[in-house]
This record gives C-alpha cells, sequence and structure tokens, in this order.
C-alpha cells in the first residue's frame, strides 16, 4: 500500500500539468498550432502506432543508443578504473580527457559528419562520446573515495592487483558508478537527438526533425514524449538493479520517509 501511494505521489504532478494543459486548449487559452492539447497529442500518437511509423523509428533509435552507450560506456568504465587506480595515468590522461569532456555534442557534430559521413557510425560515435564522460569521472571519483585503510588491509592480505580490483575496488565503488551509467543513459539519449537532427533518414530525432519543417506540432510532442518516457523507462530499470545490489548500502533516504 505505502509502494503504491508513493507511486501514485510521483504521478500527482504530471497529471496536474496535463489537466491544467487540456482545460487551457479546450477554453481558446492556447495556440492549437503552437500548443495543441494532450489529447491531439495522444491522437496522433495512437495514429502512428497504428501504421507502424513511430515503432519502426523507435527501434532504429533505440539500437542507436545501446551500441553508442555500450561503447562509451564500456570504454568509460575502463579508463576510470585505470585512471583510478593509477596516479600516473591520472596526471598523463585526466587533462586531456576533462579538456574533451566539455566539448559540446552540436559543436563535434559537424566534424564527425565530415570524418565519418552521413552513416550509421557518426551517429554511433558521437552517443559513444557523450556516454563516455558520466561513466568514467564517476568511476574515477568512486575508486579514489575508497578508504584508504582498506588498501593497508588489501596489502596484508597480499592482493594481486586483479584481486585488489575485482574484490575491492570495484565493490566500493559500485554506487558511484551506477550513478555514472544512469548518467551516461540519459546523455546517450542526447546525443542521439544531436544526431538524428544533424543528419539521418530514420529514428525519433529524424521524426522530431521532420514534422517541425511542416509545422506538424503534434507529431513534435509524440517525440519528444516518447524520448522522455523511454529516458526514465531505460534509467528505471538501472535503478531496479542498483537497488537490488546495493542493499547493504545503508544511505540516508530523506527525514520524511517512513
Amino acid at each position: 500500500m505505502l509502494k503504491l501511494t508513493n507511486v501514485l505521489i510521483g504521478w500527482l504532478v504530471p497529471i496536474l500539468i496535463v489537466l491544467t494543459w487540456q482545460i487551457a486548449g479546450v477554453l481558446g487559452l492556447l495556440n492549437p498550432i503552437l500548443l495543441p492539447t494532450p489529447l491531439e497529442i495522444w491522437n496522433e500518437f495512437v495514429l502512428l502506432v497504428s501504421t507502424g511509423e513511430l515503432i519502426s523509428h523507435l527501434g532504429v533509435s533505440s539500437w542507436r543508443a545501446l551500441l553508442g552507450f555500450l561503447l562509451g560506456g564500456s570504454l568509460g568504465l575502463a579508463a576510470g578504473i585505470w585512471v583510478g587506480f593509477s596516479y600516473k595515468a591520472e596526471r598523463l590522461v585526466d587533462p586531456s580527457l576533462q579538456m574533451l569532456r566539455t566539448l559540446p555534442h552540436l559543436a563535434i557534430a559537424p566534424l564527425f559528419i565530415l570524418w565519418f559521413g552521413f552513416g550509421e557510425t557518426s551517429k554511433i560515435l558521437l552517443i559513444a562520446k557523450g556516454s563516455f564522460f558520466p561513466l568514467y569521472v564517476n568511476t574515477f571519483l568512486g575508486i579514489r573515495s575508497v578508504d584508504n585503510k582498506l588498501f593497508d588491509v588489501a596489502r596484508v592480505l597480499q592482493f594481486s592487483r586483479w584481486d585488489l580490483i575485482r574484490r575491492l575496488i570495484i565493490p566500493a565503488s559500485l554506487p558511484n558508478i551506477f550513478l555514472g551509467i544512469r548518467l551516461s543513459i540519459g546523455v546517450a539519449w542526447l546525443g542521439l537527438v544531436v544526431a538524428e537532427l544533424m543528419g539521418a533518414s530514420s529514428g525519433i530525432g529524424y521524426l522530431i526533425n521532420d514534422a517541425r519543417s511542416f509545422s506538424w506540432t503534434t507529431v513534435v510532442f509524440v517525440g519528444i514524449i516518447v524520448f522522455a518516457l523511454v529516458g526514465k523507462f531505460s534509467d528505471s530499470i538501472v535503478k531496479w538493479f542498483e537497488n537490488r545490489l546495493l542493499r547493504w548500502q545503508d544511505s540516508y533516504k530523506g527525514a520524511d520517509k517512513r
């Protein structure tokens, strides 16, 4: 009962916004071209699903986001472990990576297109670039936040480097790593939008851009809402695994949590 109440509370604000939006649209307080009502957007969503167009574009976008996240996230995790584990690696690599981290997607997207063309390679690499840094930074910080006394214990137990990583560093860094995964997934969807808006013939980003050209605002809203829902769904999956694997973590959850 308590879990159901918490879920309903989470949906309270979105429901109030949608109801207010719908009422304002029905009363003629909104320009239907610039801001269609939720009911009109829903009808457009049903139409796009029934024709199979939305499902097709969503499948393409999901595949791109998954490949980009797996590539960038795995490299970010490996780099975070390496740099976090080695002071020399930090001095050598981290300054350059931090400089690259500040480059916005929109600034480098044209360069990726010039280098790799309009095909899938440029899109996946752009997504991977964005997914790399949240996992890299959080893994690095997670390792560096491990209590130094634990490393002394590991030396006494004569842990090999592999045992040190597997039995000490990774478990102690898991909260930060999961945070990095969640942030990387969010950035992956952001990078996907930029990649598909810059040049694509399929995908939700392409659907939004094509609808914008013809002022089909309802289709634009459908694409935006789909991105939001898929992003929330993927984040919830990671959060579910995080809650299962980090049950031992007794962290503060708010003064009003019962």
